[in-house]
């Protein structure tokens, strides 16, 4: 069998047995009654969802059969139901940008509080971005080694924050897939660079990767002048229609002394949104994406009016 046939199906083996190993419960891949055979060509979708009432409040009590998922407009059968027992990969990507200096070191004590409360199996990667995007530390489970280089760094430079996100969701991409993908971009939002890549690519790169956007962001010293010039600058990537299709949210820090609240609060909602998950019929060989439409029981209301949903809109088959 060729390698790029094999590597699905070996993707898909790898994501069941991080199921396998945490004691998850999951159906046997759809199986032929008269012959038991097992049909590794069947693809497992997994989607986080976050849920609020129409006045913003975590919507914490819902079970299984309280969601509907559609894929290209079709219901789908839910197989997978979780809420924190999935482990998470968490991508920080930060401004290194002229901006952020005097904010390094409380977002480094910030950090090692927030980082600290994930689960020992969680992991963390650690990108950087000013003119240019690298990475600094992949994925690893020592989070106050991570949260510790923080303020060791120096500051200077344009904001790229397009290369920021993309760098990140190429690395994400790269890697087989063993448990719930989150980006956090950690900036104060304004961007003078354009990078390489526009929004759309981007949006494309994380949904590909599955991976989700959040933003904590922090205030930044940026001069009247600053903020005009960047507003002129064709191709800057927009933030808020990456989150909105990939269904992350903003967590805003306007004071840096309640920077530690809000990081903690920013890692507290990602470690407990809905994990849904089901099998699809789709392939890879259809070479398109796959619209998602994650909603509650028609007894819940509109979606929209009555509650909204934070989630992906749509998956690539790999």
């Amino acid at each position: 069998m060729p390698f790029s046939e094999f590597w699905p199906i070996l993707q898909r083996l790898s994501l069941l047995m991080v199921f396998a190993a945490m004691g998850f419960q999951l159906p046997v891949l759809a199986q032929d009654p008269a012959q038991s055979i097992i049909r590794v060509g069947v693809n497992l979708v997994l989607i986080d969802a976050t849920v609020k009432t129409k006045t913003g409040q975590i919507m914490d009590d819902l079970k299984k059969e309280n969601f509907e998922v559609r894929e290209d407009g079709v219901v789908q059968k839910l197989d997978v139901f979780s809420r924190d027992e999935l482990p998470l990969n968490v991508a920080l990507s930060l401004d290194l940008s002229d901006s952020i200096g005097p904010f390094l070191e409380p977002l480094r004590d910030a950090a090692n509080t927030a980082l600290s409360s994930l689960k020992t199996d969680d992991e963390v990667a650690l990108f950087t971005f000013a003119t240019e995007a690298q990475m600094r530390v992949p994925f690893t489970k020592d989070k106050r080694s991570l949260a510790t280089q923080i303020s060791g760094f120096q500051a200077g430079g344009a904001t790229n924050i397009n290369d920021g996100i993309f760098l990140a969701a190429q690395y994400l991409l790269k890697l087989p897939p063993n448990g719930r993908r989150v980006i956090i971009l950690i900036s104060d939002d304004v961007g003078t660079d354009a990078g390489g890549q526009g929004t759309r690519d981007i949006v494309t790169e994380l949904i590909a990767s599955d991976a989700v956007l959040y933003n904590l962001k922090i205030p930044g010293y940026n001069p009247p002048q600053t903020l005009l010039a960047a507003s002129m600058i064709p191709g800057l990537v927009n933030i808020r229609k990456v989150m909105d299709q990939t269904g992350g949210e903003i967590f805003d820090v306007k004071d840096v002394g309640n920077l530690g609240e809000v990081f903690r609060a920013l890692i507290q909602r990602i470690k407990t949104r809905y994990t849904l998950g089901y099998y699809t019929n789709a392939t890879a060989a259809e070479g398109k994406p796959h619209k998602l439409d994650v909603r509650l029981a028609s007894s819940f209301g509109k979606k929209g009016k009555d509650y909204v949903v934070l989630s992906k809109n749509g998956y690539y088959v790999h």
